[in-house]
C-alpha cells in the first residue's frame, strides 16, 4: 500500500507538473517519477575514453539484465519495460557511447566498436555473466556480444533488431534506396512527428511541451546520428555468419507492423539460432517495450523463467 501511494502522488506530481514546468524542469520530473516506479537510480562510470552513464537497479546479487537501446534512442527506452523487473533482477540499462548523456566524441560509433565498448563497460563493472537485451541497433550489439563472448551470456534477447537482410525489405530501406530522406532523422518538428508516427502504430501519450523538447534535441542531434548512421552501413557487420557462434537461448521478439526493420527477418534468423523462442506481437512497430512496456516486459519474463526451466 505505502508504494501505491507513493506511486500515485508521484504521478500526481508529475500530472501537475506539465501545467506549470519548463520542458527541462518537466524532462526531469518525469525521468525522476519513472525511475522511482522503476526502482531504478542513476550512475555513471569511465570507460576508456567515455563517461557513459546508466541506470541501475534490483539486488545487486541476483542475476544481472543489460538492457541496450537502438538508434538515436537512449537509456529511458527501457525505465517502464524495467518496472516488474527490477523486484527480481539486477537490471542496468545504459546510454551507449554517442547517446543519451554518455560521450559523444569524435569516433566511429560501428557495432562492432559498441560491442567492444559494452564488453569494457561490462568488464569495469564486474558483470561477468549477462541475459542481454537490446533493440533495433542494440539488438545487433547484443548479438554480436553474445557470439563473441558466449561465456559470459545467459540469455539474449533481441527485439527488432537490426543486422539481417531480410527477405522483404523495410519500408525505410525502400525510402533510402529511392533517395528519400531517412525517415529517422529529424530536421524539424515536423520530422520528429513523422518519425514517431513511423516507428509506433500507436504512439505513446507525450505532453506537448516534452514533444516539443524532444522535436529539439533531435534536430540538434542531427548531425552526429547522421554521420552515425552512416557508420552503421559503411562499417556493416551482418549477423547471419554469427548467429550460430551463439551458445544462449535467444528470444526473437518482433512488431508485425515494423516499419524500419522487416519482420521476415526472423526466418533468416530462427534456423541459424541453436534456442530460439519467437514471439510477434500484433499491431505493434518497431519499439516495443516503448509502445507496449507491460505487454513486452511479460513476454520477456516468460522467456526467462522457459530459460531456467
Amino acid at each position: 500500500m505505502k508504494k501505491l501511494l507513493i506511486a500515485l502522488a508521484l504521478i500526481l506530481s508529475t500530472v501537475g507538473a506539465t501545467l506549470y514546468l519548463s520542458p527541462t524542469t518537466l524532462l526531469a520530473t518525469v525521468q525522476f517519477t519513472e525511475r522511482q516506479l522503476a526502482g531504478l537510480s542513476v550512475k555513471q562510470v569511465q570507460v576508456g575514453e567515455f563517461d557513459v552513464h546508466y541506470y541501475e537497479g534490483g539486488p545487486k546479487d541476483a542475476e544481472t539484465i543489460l538492457m541496450i537501446h537502438g538508434f538515436g534512442a537512449d537509456k529511458d527506452n527501457w525505465l517502464r519495460f524495467a518496472k516488474p523487473l527490477t523486484s527480481t533482477y539486477h537490471v542496468i540499462a545504459l546510454d551507449l557511447p554517442g547517446f543519451g548523456d554518455s560521450s559523444k566524441l569524435d569516433v566511429s560509433y560501428d557495432v562492432g566498436t559498441q560491442t567492444e565498448r559494452l564488453a569494457a563497460f561490462s568488464k569495469q563493472l564486474g558483470l561477468n555473466k549477462l541475459h542481454l537485451i537490446g533493440n533495433s541497433m542494440g539488438g545487433h550489439i547484443a548479438a554480436l556480444y553474445a557470439a563473441r563472448y558466449p561465456e559470459q551470456v545467459l540469455s539474449v534477447a533481441l527485439l527488432d533488431n537490426a543486422g539481417i537482410t531480410s527477405p522483404i525489405k523495410s519500408e525505410m530501406f525502400q525510402r533510402i534506396e529511392r533517395g528519400e530522406a531517412n525517415p529517422l532523422l529529424v530536421n524539424n518538428a515536423a520530422d520528429f512527428n513523422n518519425m514517431l508516427n513511423f516507428v509506433f502504430v500507436k504512439q505513446p501519450i507525450i505532453p506537448d511541451a516534452l514533444k516539443q523538447h524532444f522535436a529539439e534535441k533531435s534536430i540538434a542531434n542531427r548531425p552526429l546520428n547522421e554521420k552515425i548512421f552512416s557508420s552503421l552501413r559503411d562499417r556493416y557487420i551482418p549477423l547471419e555468419p554469427e548467429l550460430s557462434k551463439i551458445q544462449a537461448p535467444t528470444l526473437l521478439l518482433w512488431g508485425d507492423q515494423d516499419r524500419v526493420l522487416d519482420i521476415s527477418s526472423i526466418a533468416v534468423m530462427q534456423p541459424l539460432l541453436k534456442q530460439s523462442t519467437v514471439v510477434v506481437m500484433k499491431d505493434c512497430g518497431h519499439v516495443p517495450m516503448l509502445e507496449r512496456p507491460d505487454e513486452t516486459a511479460a513476454h520477456y519474463q516468460a522467456f526467462l523463467d522457459s530459460t531456467k526451466s
